[in-house]
């Protein structure tokens, strides 16, 4: 409820940036950067193409903000996570594994990070922004647990950055495969399942 006197359309200008991100999450998954017009997020955010100046310059900006407000705080709460969970190592990878599966199923992520790779080479500061402010901070956030874990001879002997990174390849493979080639007829995976077979192949091999 709004508080006494305040009007109405102070709410909604106040909360027209959050809708902007969300219809530019959607659109720059569906499209992509390149073919993603300011006219196509406007329609989506039910805003005028001049209201979107009024808080983003350009559409890189747009895209900074899809990342660090609508993408990153998700990450920021899995790295909570990783940080406050003492072990035993295998209840945390399952536990990880479900959280980001389920932000793949709920979310654009999927679209999004798809258009990144695939625009990268266009537009290299989409994949800077994706990674200094996703990736780095997760892979390094695992490795870190991978880390203690063998510290706790939890896991054997190997390189911390290449078992976070052995863990996330085939969930980013299940994502590619699901907005690339589903769409044109190929056979989708059940996502869930996927990520259970894989996590526990993936826990019998790094075990000690």
């Amino acid at each position: 409820m709004l508080p006494p006197g305040e009007p109405k359309f102070r709410r909604r200008k106040a909360e027209r940036p959050a809708e902007i991100v969300q219809a530019a999450m959607h659109v720059f998954a569906e499209k992509g950067f390149a073919a993603a017009r300011l006219d196509d997020i406007a329609a989506r955010a039910r805003v005028s193409k001049g209201g979107l100046y009024l808080y983003f310059d350009t559409k890189e900006d747009i895209f900074r903000a899809v990342v660090e407000q609508a993408i990153a705080p998700n990450m920021q709460s899995a790295r909570a996570m990783l940080a406050a969970h003492p072990g035993p190592f295998p209840d945390l990878v399952r536990t990880l594994a479900g959280v980001v599966g389920g932000l793949i199923q709920t979310t654009a992520i999927g679209g999004v990070a798809k258009m990144v790779i695939g625009e990268a080479r266009n537009f290299p500061e989409l994949a800077r922004i994706w990674h200094d402010e996703l990736v780095a901070h997760m892979l390094g956030a695992f490795a870190a647990s991978v880390e203690q874990a063998q510290g706790r001879g939890e896991v054997r002997a190997g390189d911390p950055r290449a078992y976070a990174l052995q863990l996330i390849a085939p969930l980013l493979i299940a994502v590619i495969w699901r907005e690339t080639f589903v769409p044109v007829g190929a056979p989708g995976f059940d996502i869930p399942r996927l990520i259970d077979q894989h996590v526990e192949t993936y826990l019998r091999g790094i075990a000690p």
